[in-house]
């Protein structure tokens, strides 16, 4: 047995970081839902402005109709200052480089609030973000998933198309959430969805649009068990891992479940939970990403939690971890922890 104090000084030892160790939360600032990717040498971090950290960081300028459009009912106030992406870079997933405003729907003129969970993948030299805009509760309303492009991975993006990409509801799937994956063969697959429904498509080879799968259908629901949002997909030794978030993103259930499957399509056969709440370090973990370091087997899984004893939704942190797997192929439930992952070579170009 041990004391109350001793109990403390090892929860406090615990929450932090070891000597080089990247620490979490592993940026500053409320962040959420990250997607983290290799490009060009760094290691990028995109994730939602969840929340204001001191001095308020806003779009600057709102085009009439924006405005008339940002002046009806909110679901929350803070959706209508999350109008924007900041990025972060690093050589190591340890020190990071902030990057601002990298997409601002200033220059999207039919986005205007809720610029959420965003996904970037290369393609022929050039980046492609695909993001949700305003939060849309119906197919009358202008908004859903956008895509927009850029010459460089910390942007500035700008839209590609003039318009949503997916601009209505399929399969009872609301257009959010977004998630880009290139398969072997080199098709891009999109994966989306909100409430309680997930999508995939097929994009065309400039992904700016969607094209029909091999049967003729175009949407095709792939939706687990459990499913929520947050969907995300990898492969590892000729298994393809998809992966998803369950319970409420702004309450203690929110977690990370997976399935796993012969392609990238499915179909998937669930395997259980791997990210969930401790007591001991931090609340509501979900919406992750995962980055495999080119040409080795290392794995890191990226996620947003809530500190423990703060009940403001938004009040979300960016955390990063090793993802590990079993002999078996299964993936190990993930311990969080305060001192994150050690320095990192940086990618491979």
């Amino acid at each position: 047995m041990i004391g109350r104090k001793q109990a403390l000084a090892l929860i406090g030892a615990a929450l932090l970081p070891a000597a080089g160790w990247a620490g979490n939360p592993a940026l500053p600032g409320w962040y959420a839902d990250p997607e983290i990717r290799a490009f060009d040498g760094q290691y990028w971090i995109y994730p939602t402005y969840s929340d204001h950290d001191g001095a308020p960081d806003l779009t600057a300028h709102f085009t009439p109709e924006q405005e008339k459009a940002r002046s009806g009912a909110s679901i929350r106030p803070s959706y209508l200052y999350q109008t924007f992406f900041n990025a972060f870079s690093s050589p190591d997933l340890v020190h990071w480089t902030k990057h601002s405003h990298v997409l601002d729907v200033a220059t999207i003129p039919w986005a205007n609030k809720a610029i959420w969970a965003p996904s970037v993948i290369e393609q022929d030299g050039r980046y492609y973000m695909f993001f949700s805009a305003n939060d849309i509760q119906s197919d009358g309303e202008s908004g859903g998933i956008g895509v927009a492009v850029s010459d460089k991975p910390g942007g500035p993006f700008r839209d590609a198309i003039g318009k949503p990409l997916i601009g209505a509801f399929h399969n009872g799937a609301q257009p959010i959430d977004p998630f880009a994956y290139r398969d072997e063969d080199g098709q891009v697959y999109l994966f989306y969805g909100g409430w309680k429904h997930c999508n995939v498509v097929r994009l065309s080879a400039d992904l700016r649009r969607i094209e029909p799968f091999a049967d003729g259908t175009t949407y095709k629901e792939i939706t687990p068990p459990g499913y929520v949002e947050g969907s995300f997909l990898i492969k590892r030794k000729g298994v393809y891992y998809f992966m998803w978030s369950e319970g409420g993103w702004a309450g203690p259930d929110y977690s990370v479940a997976y399935a796993t499957g012969p392609s990238a399509t499915g179909p998937f056969t669930p395997r259980g939970r791997i990210l969930a709440q401790d007591f001991h370090i931090a609340r509501g973990a979900g919406h992750h990403s995962v980055l495999n370091i080119p040409g080795t087997d290392d794995w890191f899984i990226a996620y947003h939690r809530r500190p423990l004893g703060d009940d403001v939704g938004e009040h979300r942190q960016v955390a990063i971890e090793r993802l590990l797997f079993e002999a078996d192929g299964s993936i190990r439930p993930v311990v969080m922890t305060g001192e994150g992952v050690a320095p990192q070579k940086p990618p491979r170009k």
